[in-house]
Formats: structure tokens, sequence, C-alpha cells
């Protein structure tokens, strides 16, 4: 074989390569556009079904806030820390 001819199939076979990824990309993002119209629409078509939540299952699910920490415990637990910590590093000498 020569090496002209090497190089055309060389050459034809990236072109080929690079167009068939070329062609899947434009193929996933014209997909992918599609879909996110697709559901933006019914999104605002149906927005009143999505807002509308039954009292009974918003007052399971819905977590509850966090109470604040006293600040009369920090300086108790940051001495309960330091003397875990201190008691840590020793027993690893």
């Amino acid at each position: 074989m020569a090496t002209s001819s090497l190089m055309s199939d060389g050459l034809t076979l990236m072109f080929f390569g690079m167009g068939f990824v070329f062609v899947f990309l434009t193929l996933l993002v014209a997909v992918t556009s599609a879909m996110s119209w697709l559901v933006m629409y019914y999104e605002n078509k149906y927005d009143d079904h999505l807002t509308t939540v039954p009292p009974a299952y918003s007052s399971i699910h819905m977590p509850t806030p966090a109470k604040p920490v006293a600040k009369k415990s920090d300086k108790k637990l940051m001495t309960v820390i330091s003397a875990a910590i201190h008691q840590y590093r020793q027993r690893g000498k």
C-alpha cells in the first residue's frame, strides 16, 4: 500500500469520526434544549397544581428550625473539648 493511500484513509477515518462526534453532540444539545423547553412549558402551564401542598403533608415533612445553643455552655464545651484533645495527644506518645 502506498503512503499517500494510508494518509488518505487516515484522514477519511479522522473526518468521519469527527463528523460522527459533531452530529452526536449537536443532537445531544438539541434534545436537551427541547427537554428543557418542555419542562418549562409544563411547569408554567400547571404551576397552580405545584404550589398547593396539602396541610398534613407540609406539617409532617417540613423541618423544624434548630434551637440556638446557649452562650453559657460554650465555655464548658471548650473546656471539655480541650481536655479530650489533650488526653488524645497524651495517648499517642
